[in-house]
């Protein structure tokens, strides 16, 4: 059984990162029973898990929805996820090993490559290579509980996340901070990397009212 509801967690996590899922979108039991092979019982048992994580709210008799956040959840979660990207990228600075920094190294490669040959172009490769990046850094802060409580809150707001480079000129404005904190980690500039990685996942009101907007 415990088998069963990780695939069914794992399914609706994935639909979440690959941007299939949506905020408000309605999850139902049968076709996750059916495309699983499972009963009822650890869909429902998956859903506990998705809703005590905030990424989901159980319906009576319907499934559950994925969460959308109001304007105020969204800055609330905000503050809190820019606080823990920083706390990584301040972590990161301390304890970067040789083969972290050359992961690092190549990830911001990657989103130079993208941003210098495809410019404002493929906004959705991008975001996977944007995901890469964040993730070698919390990787690199050497923390485990630390890279969980940051893949949860990013999950809440991957979707406003990925509509941010749809604008003109974010692309290459991420890939230029990429390279910038990546530097300051590199050189060991500990508060000076958690300072700016803050400001890199920050919106101002504005900017995350559009995005809800956007994202409908």
């Amino acid at each position: 059984m415990a088998g069963q509801t990780e695939t069914v967690l794992n399914a609706v996590v994935e639909g979440i990162d690959s941007g299939r899922l949506k905020p408000g979108d309605v999850i139902e039991e049968a076709p996750l029973m059916a495309a699983h092979g499972v009963s009822r019982t650890p869909v429902r048992e998956a859903f506990i898990q998705l809703e005590a994580a905030g990424l989901i709210r159980r319906l009576p008799r319907k499934g559950a929805v994925l969460f959308k956040p109001t304007l105020e959840e969204f800055l609330a979660i905000l503050e809190v996820h820019a606080k823990l990207e920083g706390l990584a990228a301040g972590l990161a600075a301390r304890r970067l090993s040789p083969a972290n920094a050359r992961d690092l190294e190549a990830a911001v490669r990657a989103c130079e490559a993208h941003a210098d040959a495809q410019g404002d172009e493929g906004p959705a490769q991008y975001y996977q290579l944007n995901m890469r990046f964040h993730e070698v850094v919390a990787i690199s802060a050497g923390n485990p509980v630390l890279v969980e409580m940051i893949k949860t809150n990013a999950r809440k707001l991957m979707a406003y996340y990925r509509a941010r480079y749809r604008y003109p000129g974010s692309i290459a404005d991420s890939a230029a901070e990429h390279r910038r904190i990546a530097t300051l980690i590199t050189d060991h500039r500990r508060e000076e990397a958690e300072a700016l990685m803050q400001r890199h996942v920050q919106f101002d009101q504005v900017t995350v009212m559009d995005l809800l907007a956007a994202v409908g």
